[in-house]
């Protein structure tokens, strides 16, 4: 079957964009083949700052013929109707139309439509120039003469040549025939714009990716990103060094080279006297390098650093090198100078003073002043919600309050958070906002801060995803839970909720946040509590009116529900069973936690399976004879059971229910649940011996109402009617 090759070739397309560019293709492309009657076996995209390709494996040769028939109206019916069915069905008058007769429906017209399969490459030249033209390219651009007319063909970067070839491997391929706005396709590419800057014949698949290899251009982009990480490695482990590992820097970089040259260049050794974060930065963002470090050594970086070139010099790239690395030693000049800034006195210091009294700052210390100058500013955090220094403020009051309930000291949660935001006002953080949080927890420590205070700072910001770590100190656990609750219950009191996909002040991930804090800490806290107490101290920093917030905590709280539904998902839980948990009213998440694990187990166990299946029966015999109209006693009497099933059941029900209450009591869900396994026995036995619809009145009412005590009982712990199974 044949083969599809598509290349647009550019000019230099930024490297965030290949890779969605290359999909975007793939998906547009394919679609259209299918939508058009085709189908394909495989799809195969490739990126390189200057071109995307597809090859596309195993493509029919021609569509199908499609013959349509659609039913008309009847042949008597008014002349409106048989008009609009003819424009419809594409005929020019009842002539071209048949005419069919069906003894219930009478005589009708249906119109019969035979469309001829067409060839696959006829398809893909009607396909492609509309593909070229709407491409979804998040920024584009028009260039040269013809951008003046309207309508002028819009790309990324200019577009400079378009390849596409079809055909099976048994035969010579031919060239799609198509233009897009003066480029006509064909089956010439170029390779690497210095090393082959000639034209390449291509055929298919197989010869292009071996003549753009000849020509100094790797087309896939993994085997790029392979090369470039191990020849770094192995030129660092030559010069008796390691490879910071860097994911994200490795993605770009094999984004910005068609044919990755790894060389190493070097600074001035007294450049590592700053910390380690900003020399990595610094030569991360500005020069696209990896940096290195001391074989075995974990924390200290080395003054070498790798970068990536796109081309074989002469010289082995020894210019190369030393070109990067004056830029190198200019950009670390400009941060040992932020570096030894951020140290020093405030040319402001003599008015922020009033500050420093309100959060008790000393005005000697760096970090204090940085605090003062944020607050003395008034930095907006939120038009509704103040400044940041009122948000500090309302931090602190919060990290205070919930500094018992996880075990830290009050005073020292207050101090971190009143600093937390403190390296906001740095040059360091200001140059490298990704830095916040780690400056700040640098600069506590030169200034003597308590480790738990240092260690609070940095950590209040997390996590900052799935994958990232939580605070596990009881400072840090205070400080980032006032953090994140301040800003999720500021946003909902002025109804700044996230919408669809829209969440521009990233609550979602505050709220996972509280989460995965309070979970993996096994802290257990009052959500709505929580919540008033945030409510409380906002209305005293922004003087806002009280207000009745129980509609927004509640609301707030099943935002929370919600996101832990997320959570225990990925963590493997049922979703039936979390929902069985879970009431309006439950904000002690760890107890919900310990609830969905505890059920879980019990339903692993075969007691479990049988009780749900009896507990599942008890409730449709309830539900069928309460739709009947059939009498239920209010209670239990004993002195009506007719067989010792009943007895036996009734007693094992009350000792469950006892158990039960008493280990929910003490929040041990494991023998809660235990307790309520023990009812399997009873419930089997009675569902086998006694007849629930016995003929004496009184008799069955009072069965019913012992089989409600079933549901009553599992209820305590769980609503077994959400349970599938």
């Amino acid at each position: 079957m044949p083969d599809l090759l598509l290349e647009l070739r550019c000019e230099e397309i930024p490297a965030r964009m290949q890779r969605k560019a290359a999909g975007d293709l793939k998906k547009l492309v394919t679609d259209g083949l299918v939508e058009a009657g085709l189908t394909y076996e495989a799809a195969r995209e490739y990126w390189t700052p200057r071109r995307l390709a597809l090859d596309v494996r195993g493509v029919t040769a021609r569509s199908k013929d499609v013959r349509e028939e659609r039913k008309g109206p009847r042949t008597d019916a008014p002349e409106k109707a048989i008009e609009g069915f003819l424009r419809a069905a594409g005929l020019a008058s009842v002539d071209e139309a048949e005419t069919r007769t069906d003894p219930k429906k009478g005589t009708f017209y249906v119109a019969v439509m035979e469309k001829p399969g067409r060839a696959a490459d006829a398809i893909v030249a009607e396909l492609m120039p509309g593909v070229i033209r709407n491409f979804p390219w998040p920024k584009s651009m028009r260039w040269g003469p013809a951008s003046a007319r309207p309508g002028a063909l819009r790309w990324v970067r200019p577009l400079q040549s378009i390849l596409c070839t079809f055909g099976p491997e048994t035969e010579e391929p031919v060239v799609v025939d198509f233009e897009v706005d003066g480029l006509r396709a064909s089956n010439v590419t170029y390779g690497h714009r210095f090393h082959a800057p000639d034209p390449i014949t291509v055929r298919r698949f197989d010869d292009y990716v071996a003549a753009l290899e000849a020509a100094r251009v790797v087309l896939d982009a993994e085997r790029r990103r392979k090369i470039i990480e191990a020849d770094a490695a192995n030129l660092a482990f030559a010069a008796g060094l390691d490879l910071v590992a860097d994911d994200g820097l490795l993605d770009e970089v094999s984004g910005l080279v068609e044919w990755p040259v790894v060389l190493m260049g070097a600074f001035e050794q007294d450049f590592l006297d700053i910390p380690p974060e900003i020399v990595r930065l610094t030569i991360r963002a500005n020069q696209k390098c990896f940096v290195t470090r001391p074989q075995g050594e974990a924390e200290n970086l080395s003054n070498r650093f790798v970068l990536v070139a796109n081309i074989e010099a002469r010289d082995g790239g020894a210019e190369i090198a030393h070109g990067n690395a004056k830029v190198v030693r200019a950009r670390l000049s400009d941060a040992v100078h932020f570096w030894k800034t951020d140290q020093a006195d405030l040319p402001d210091l003599a008015g922020l003073e009033t500050s420093a009294q309100k959060f008790g700052l000393d005005l000697k210390k760096p970090l204090d002043q940085r605090m003062a100058r944020l607050d003395h500013l008034g930095v907006t955090f939120h038009a509704k919600l103040g400044t940041q220094g009122q948000r500090v403020e309302r931090i602190a009051r919060l990290a205070e309050e919930l500094a018992p309930a996880v075990g830290a000291d009050a005073g020292l949660a207050r101090r971190a958070a009143v600093l937390a935001k403190a390296d906001l006002q740095t040059e360091v953080v200001g140059e490298f906002p990704e830095l916040q949080g780690a400056m700040g927890r640098k600069y506590a420590e030169l200034q003597g801060e308590e480790p738990a205070v240092a260690a609070a700072i940095e950590a209040h910001y997390r996590p900052l995803g799935p994958s990232d770590v939580v605070p596990a100190e009881p400072v840090s656990i205070a400080v980032a839970l006032a953090d994140k609750l301040d800003m999720l219950t500021g946003f909902w009191a002025i109804d700044e909720k996230p919408t669809g996909s829209k969440d521009p002040y990233a609550l979602r991930r505050a709220a996972l946040g509280v989460i995965r804090i309070v979970v993996e800490n096994g802290v257990r806290l009052s959500l709505i509590e929580l919540f008033r107490s945030a409510n409380r101290i906002r209305r005293d920093e922004t003087r806002s009116p009280s207000g009745d917030d129980r509609s927004v905590d509640a609301d707030l709280l099943a935002f929370f529900h919600d996101r832990l539904k997320v959570y225990l998902r990925d963590q493997g839980a049922r979703h039936d069973l979390i929902d069985a948990v879970i009431t309006p009213e439950a904000d002690d998440l760890l107890l919900i936690v310990r609830r969905v694990e505890a059920l879980g187990a019990l339903l692993d166990s075969e007691d479990g399976q049988n009780l749900l299946a009896g507990t599942k029966r008890a409730a449709n015999i309830l539900a069928a004879e309460e739709k009947k109209g059939t009498p239920v006693a209010g209670s239990v009497d004993p002195a009506l059971f007719a067989e010792s099933e009943e007895r036996t059941l009734f007693d094992a029900v009350v000792a469950a229910e006892a158990e039960a209450a008493a280990a929910l009591a003490e929040q041990d869900y494991q023998a809660a649940m235990r307790a309520l396994a023990g009812l399997r026995g009873p419930v089997d036995a009675f569902f086998e011996k006694v007849l629930v619809n016995a003929d004496d009145e009184a008799v069955r009412a009072n069965r019913l109402a012992l089989l409600a005590r079933i549901p009553a009982a599992t209820g305590q712990v769980a609503d077994f009617s959400r349970i599938a199974g």
